[in-house]
């Protein structure tokens, strides 16, 4: 169990620490570790959370891991880490295929949650995660960092002043080549680039048109030489005709943008991935602001910050990625996986 569970705003009064343990010790825990690090030294984060373990399935590589980024306790499997008193929160750092069964887990074992994205490899995996964290009064989130971003706000806030119209269509692409790693070229470990990148474009629309009816999905896909995408395109098409695009890739660069269009102008973001500045244009193509999103420590703090707070509040649900979006994502990514018949080996 963790040791603030049911504390409620009691956890706020007496001024404890949410703790973190990383379940798992590849790249992007290693980010998740350096940014515990940065917030632990930070005077905006230093009294919200503390760095405290490491699990991998190996003792020495977590010894390594926990060596390299100040973290006081190291564990070589997954239940010492479930069995520690102390932990209040797991991020979940493993491929897709795995978090459903480990975010079970933690949750079986009173410990509140923080799952990479995809959240899981399908919806039906996603469910019965959810319901368990609700029926166990555990926080469970999906840690799809441009969720928590100030950036999402300015976006949001821009739109909200009419600056470019009405939004009738947006567009976002993000590409990189990663076939290097093995769980992306792997259909075992739910490989491929729409759940692993593609996921960012969708989430960008979302953001952008909020949970309204999809009137149609249509989308078309390159396989990989092993069987899962290596490049993708979509279209949303809403009910009430505003549409989306979305792309992605894992075997070429792209610009990465984002861009919103309105029947006065738009806007457009660089970088979904980790917007970096947003510029508004007038219909005549005349730059009407510039806006610059505020310096971050790596980025992660947000979705971090967001869950410890969660957690000494009571909350069980981050109202940045609640968990009907995390839902409703899963259940889009698994229509587009159907028009292109790609089905993971687990899931036959």
């Amino acid at each position: 169990m963790s040791r603030l569970n049911g504390m409620g705003d009691e956890a706020h009064k007496r001024g404890l620490k949410v703790k973190v343990a990383i379940l798992g010790a590849g790249r992007i825990a290693r980010h998740m570790a350096e940014t515990l690090a940065r917030m632990a030294s930070d005077d905006r984060y230093r009294d919200l959370v503390e760095p405290w373990a490491v699990a991998s399935r190996s003792q020495g590589r977590a010894e390594d891991f926990a060596r390299r980024h100040g973290i006081p306790h190291a564990y070589g499997s997954y239940r010492e880490l479930l069995v520690d008193p102390e932990v209040d929160l797991v991020y979940i750092a493993t491929p897709h295929s795995l978090h459903a069964e480990q975010a079970q887990a933690c949750l079986q074992a009173g410990k509140n949650i923080l799952v990479e994205k995809s959240f899981t490899a399908n919806a039906a995996q996603a469910r019965p995660v959810l319901e368990q964290a609700q029926a166990l009064d555990l926080l469970c989130a999906e840690a799809i960092w441009t969720r928590y971003m100030p950036s999402r706000v300015m976006v949001d806030d821009i739109i909200a002043s009419g600056a470019i119209g009405q939004v009738k269509a947006a567009a976002a692409n993000l590409c990189y080549p990663t076939t290097g790693k093995p769980r992306m070229t792997d259909p075992a470990l739910a490989g491929g680039a729409l759940l692993d990148v593609g996921v960012y474009p969708l989430n960008f629309l979302d953001m952008v048109f909020g949970p309204k009816p999809l009137e149609r999905v249509e989308s078309t896909a390159v396989m990989y030489h092993t069987g899962v995408d290596e490049h993708n395109a979509t279209t949303l098409v809403y009910t009430d005709g505003a549409m989306g695009l979305a792309s992605s890739s894992m075997t070429v660069s792209s610009d990465r943008s984002g861009t919103v269009w309105g029947t006065e102008g738009y806007m457009v973001c660089r970088n979904i991935n980790n917007i970096e500045a947003i510029d508004v244009y007038d219909s005549d193509h005349r730059l009407s602001g510039h806006h610059e999103v505020p310096s971050q420590l790596t980025g992660y703090e947000y979705e971090v910050a967001a869950a410890a707070q969660a957690i000494l509040s009571g909350a069980r649900e981050c109202a940045e990625m609640p968990h009907q979006d995390t839902l409703r994502i899963m259940e889009l990514m698994d229509r587009i996986r159907r028009i292109w018949n790609l089905r993971f080996p687990f899931e036959d």
